[in-house]
C-alpha cells in the first residue's frame, strides 16, 4: 500500500508507515458487504448488551465458585483481587479438565485461568469475536481501564446478535 502522505510503498497489511510513521490502519480496512459484517465492524461490545460478571475471589473454596456458577446461571466466574481488579476467570471446562475427583476442597486460585483476554465496551465486535476464536474461548470478560471487570460475553452472546441481524 502507498502511504497518501508519503507516497512510500509499504507491505500490505503494515499498520504504520515505514518512512513517515503515519497510522495506515484506517485506510486498509475492509468494507462491509451485509448488515452481519457491518454490525461485526462497526458496533462494540457493548451492543451485545453483556451481563454484569458473576465475581469470586482467588482464594474461595471451589465448592463456592460452585454455587454461585449454578446461583448465577453462568459458566465462568471472573476471579477478582482484594482491589475488585480481574486476575483470572474459572469456567466450567476448568472442571473438567483441571480438577482431580478430591480436589473440591483446593481453591479457586488453585484451578483458574490467570490473566484472561479480555476487551473493553467499546471494542468492535470483531475483535472479541476473533480473540475468542484464536483463543478457543467460549467467555470473554469486558474490562473497564482500571481493570475492573464490568461484564461477560459469551459465543451465545455473539450469535444471538448475528441470527437476530439475519432475520431482520
Amino acid at each position: 500500500m502507498y502511504c497518501p502522505s508519503c507516497t512510500h510503498l509499504n507491505l500490505p497489511g503494515t499498520d504504520l508507515c515505514v518512512k513517515c510513521l503515519l497510522d495506515l490502519t484506517a485506510l486498509d480496512r475492509p468494507e462491509p458487504h451485509d448488515k452481519v459484517e457491518r454490525s461485526l465492524m462497526d458496533d462494540t461490545v457493548a451492543i451485545l448488551g453483556p451481563k454484569k460478571p458473576v465475581t469470586v475471589s482467588a482464594n474461595a473454596p471451589l465448592s463456592e465458585a460452585i454455587r454461585r456458577m449454578i446461583d448465577g446461571g453462568v459458566g465462568a466466574l471472573l476471579v477478582t483481587d482484594a482491589n475488585e481488579r480481574l486476575i483470572g476467570i474459572l469456567t466450567e471446562r476448568d472442571f473438567l479438565t483441571k480438577m482431580p475427583v478430591n480436589g473440591a476442597n483446593r481453591s479457586v486460585g488453585d484451578y483458574m485461568t490467570r490473566d484472561p483476554e479480555t476487551v473493553a465496551a467499546t471494542d468492535p465486535l470483531a475483535f472479541a469475536l476473533r480473540k475468542m476464536d484464536v483463543g478457543g474461548y467460549r467467555h470473554l470478560p469486558i474490562v473497564s481501564a482500571s481493570g475492573v471487570p464490568v461484564g461477560m460475553i459469551s459465543v451465545r452472546d455473539v450469535l444471538k446478535h448475528i441470527t437476530k441481524l439475519c432475520k431482520e
